[in-house]
């Protein structure tokens, strides 16, 4: 059984009238990668400055490898590496004086090299951060968190205002990080992300954790946890009557993409046999997500409450 190496019990950070986080409780697990979801104001930023020990809480219990954030915070942040949403650098220090700088903070630090290598960052070592692309800037944050082989990684949106491309090159590094037996939390609104790279998440509203479990058990509990994407000009009512015994069929965009939404696996073969029968143009089998349950929790979309913020 894993060591249990971070325990919150009944977190609470307010600002005046605002309860930015809630009286939350979890724990996270040796050698696992855990991620904190929801839209921007959700609270996990909050959250993840509180362990971090850069944000006091109002009250509750924090307890970082059996240390008492209250008390024990030196000791703790010998052994645990902070990557920010944002970081500032020097402008006048190389990468590989700035990793030889932030090493000297610590009792014992990692071969710059070695790090900027594992995120084929070693041909940039004598460059300064001003000139990296996005992508180089955040994988050379994250190389920073591990200057002193921290046991656990706090990573705050990691692949934010990255291209596709960029962001997957950023999850391979995490899965490399990972791999080594290091400790992840990070925080994300890309439910993709979380899927591709979480062991567990909890899913967090308004300061409050609206769910929390495995990740792939928590998308299992979605309503309609799968769905048939098909391409037909129109469906009779008598097909959609028959449909309708599987779950729920919707016309997508008021045009001829519709969706079956499946309550139980048990009836995949033979709604896919019906649906094969009306002869699409296309069709495809699709498995429910984490969008599906945030959406089905919160009533929206990560998108839409961002468009709202904007």
């Amino acid at each position: 059984m894993s060591k249990t190496v971070i325990r919150i019990e009944k977190l609470v950070k307010k600002y005046r009238k605002l309860t930015a986080v809630n009286e939350i409780s979890f724990s996270v697990k040796k050698g696992e990668v855990f991620g904190l979801l929801g839209e921007n104001g959700a609270g996990k930023t909050t959250t993840l400055e509180i362990i971090e020990g850069l944000r006091k809480p109002t009250s509750g219990k924090i307890l970082v490898l059996d240390h008492d954030i209250k008390r024990g915070l030196r000791n703790i942040k010998e052994k645990i590496g902070v990557q920010l949403q944002s970081s500032a650098y020097y402008s006048f220090l190389t990468l590989t004086e700035i990793l030889h700088l932030f090493g000297s903070f610590y009792s014992k630090y990692q071969d710059p090299q070695k790090l900027l290598e594992m995120v084929d960052l070693k041909d940039k070592a004598s460059s300064y951060v001003n000139s990296l692309s996005g992508g180089q800037k955040q994988r050379f944050s994250i190389v920073a968190s591990l200057i002193n082989d921290p046991e656990i990684v706090f990573l705050d949106e990691p692949t934010t205002g990255l291209d596709p491309v960029a962001r997957r090159n950023l999850w391979e590094i995490i899965s490399k990080i990972k791999s080594q037996g290091k400790t992840i939390i990070l925080t994300t609104h890309y439910m993709e992300e979380a899927e591709m790279l979480c062991d567990r998440v909890a899913i967090m509203e308004h300061g409050k954790i609206l769910t929390i479990g495995e990740t792939h058990k928590l998308i299992e509990q979605v309503k309609f946890p799968f769905k048939i994407d098909f391409v037909i000009q129109s469906i009779s009512l008598k097909r959609k009557k028959e449909l309708s015994k599987y779950g729920e069929v919707i016309n997508m965009h008021r045009g001829n993409h519709h969706q079956l939404l499946i309550k139980h696996k048990k009836d995949l073969n033979s709604a896919l046999a019906k649906v094969q029968k009306m002869k699409p143009e296309s069709f495809s089998v699709v498995q429910a997500s984490l969008e599906d349950l945030f959406i089905e929790l919160t009533g929206k979309t990560i998108t839409e409450e961002e468009e709202v913020n904007a």
